[in-house]
């Protein structure tokens, strides 16, 4: 009888393991704005030594999800509302356009996978889980921007996210939500019209009218 060996996923360097823990924290809304870390205090969490944590989050400042003084302080970012409208009309142009190129791959499993991600969204929100919620709201996104088969552009997009986690978690407690985004709806619903114009409104609304809140 013979065994059939399983490819085995590779081992993660101890740099990487620092940052991608990092980073889905920062992208979730697991830190506030203005969140102190330690490189001491990463590598104690993470078990590994000052190098790749440090390595870690200098990857992170370079993607504006953290910032350093000049003293070597390193903490969240706190957004003005200059950046905060900058990042905001960089979400209405590369995720309307991601949309746009994803509606001609929109399957019916597609709607079908949105349709339930969004009932995790209104769970979250009835159970008041900040960070379920950020998570998942953004699964519902990645998940119809994959359609697109523009991994350059979606690159650009979950950048975005991970620079606005900590004000996303912060907005969160401004909305006071109740149910799941009303625009998602009107995406799904455009999506299964095969409604170009109707789904970039959608996805643009939905992607800035929350965030001109904390700009108000």
């Amino acid at each position: 009888m013979s065994v059939v060996h399983r490819p085995t996923e590779p081992k993660l360097s101890a740099h990487d393991r620092v940052y991608r823990g990092l980073r889905n924290r920062i992208m979730f809304g697991k830190m506030s704005p203005g969140e102190h870390l330690t490189l001491r205090g990463i590598g104690k969490e993470f078990e590994v030594s000052m190098t790749p944590a440090r390595e870690a989050v200098q990857r992170l400042v370079a993607e504006g999800a953290l910032s350093m003084s000049a003293s070597g302080r390193v903490s969240t970012p706190e957004l003005s509302n200059d950046r905060i409208e900058e990042l905001a009309a960089l979400r209405a142009l590369i995720e309307v356009e991601l949309a746009s190129r994803a509606l001609p791959r929109a399957h019916l499993a597609l709607i079908d996978r949105l349709q339930a991600i969004n009932g995790t969204i209104a769970d979250a929100v009835s159970n008041r889980d900040a960070v379920g919620y950020i998570r998942t709201n953004l699964d519902f996104h990645r998940t119809l921007y994959l359609r697109a088969q523009a991994p350059a552009m979606l690159a650009m997009a979950e950048t975005v996210w991970l620079q606005l986690g900590p004000t996303m978690r912060a907005l969160y407690g401004r909305l006071r939500r109740t149910e799941a985004p009303q625009f998602h709806r009107l995406i799904i619903s455009a999506l299964k019209a095969g409604d170009e114009p109707g789904l970039r409104l959608a996805v643009r609304s939905d992607v800035t009218q929350g965030l001109r809140l904390l700009t108000g």
